[in-house]
């Protein structure tokens, strides 16, 4: 590639680790790379603080659609077994 200590595998795994973090799947990553290994994929998802952000975001989000909704935050709640 012409450019010292740059080699082709390190853009494939800026490519897989961006494609993974614009929340491509376990499956989409393995076809991308070919390979049949989950545990190959699993090394581009690296947890990251931008996704646990938007998941927590999008949590509240479903919380407060509930709230408005007039729902009294009963249901799907976990009660105590017995």
């Amino acid at each position: 590639m012409g450019l010292k200590g740059l080699h082709f595998h390190d853009l494939r795994h800026t490519g897989n680790t961006l494609a993974a973090q614009s929340g491509a799947s376990l499956a989409d990553l393995k076809a991308r790379m070919g390979h049949d290994s989950d545990r190959a994929a699993l090394i581009y998802q690296h947890a990251t603080g931008d996704a646990d952000q938007k998941i927590a975001d999008t949590l509240s989000a479903r919380v407060e659609a509930e709230r408005k909704d007039g729902d009294d935050g009963l249901a799907g709640a976990l009660v105590p077994a017995g």
